[in-house]
């Protein structure tokens, strides 16, 4: 078995945190890390013991949901909470920071940013990043990462598609399925 990079490892891990998320408008993870330890991590969601928008709805107001503590936000937080310093840590987060998040990220002292989906990019987040020496670089997550065993489910279903073809399933039934399996792997493929 071949073992992910440090990026794909700690972005897995960001990944796994968003589905904690309870935002319902998108989910998010970060993680923050000093010298390839994970000292933190956040998801998007409500305050501790707070009404969440997937019970509640989201509290939208100019396009915003209020109820919502960014991912970013929440990751620095708990380093605040428990003492753990985050000057010259790195963030990787599933999505590219808001504005907010990017000026919270700067002055936190993190000095790298990793993302894995572009997000309403904002050109003066870029802008402010560069004047302040932050790292941002762009890393696609590969979905692999997250399941040790996609290469062998590909494998299997791939085997079934053309058995079923030997066998002289329908020209129109082996389309469709063929098309089920490519929606389920397109991201791991």
């Amino acid at each position: 078995m071949e073992r992910i990079s440090w990026n794909q490892y700690f972005l897995a891990q960001s990944h796994l945190l968003s589905y904690r998320s309870t935002c319902t408008r998108l989910a998010v993870g970060a993680t923050i890390v000093r010298d390839k330890r994970i000292i933190a991590g956040g998801y998007n969601g409500s305050i501790a013991g707070g009404e969440h928008c997937i019970d509640e709805g989201c509290y939208v107001i100019d396009n915003h949901c209020i109820r919502t503590i960014h991912a970013e936000t929440n990751a620095i937080l708990q380093c605040a909470k428990f003492g753990v310093p985050t000057n010259g840590a790195e963030i990787y987060v599933t999505h590219f920071p808001c504005l907010q998040c990017c000026k919270t990220i700067i002055q936190a002292g993190i000095k790298s940013v990793y993302y894995s989906e572009d997000y309403k990019n904002h050109p003066y987040a870029m802008e402010l990043y560069q004047k302040a020496g932050v790292y941002v670089e762009k890393v696609p997550f590969n979905k692999k990462s997250l399941d040790l065993h996609s290469q062998q489910k590909i494998s299997f279903v791939q085997t079934l598609l053309k058995k079923l073809d030997d066998v002289g399933i329908s020209e129109t039934e082996l389309n469709s399925l063929q098309n089920e399996a490519k929606k389920l792997f397109e991201d791991l493929v």
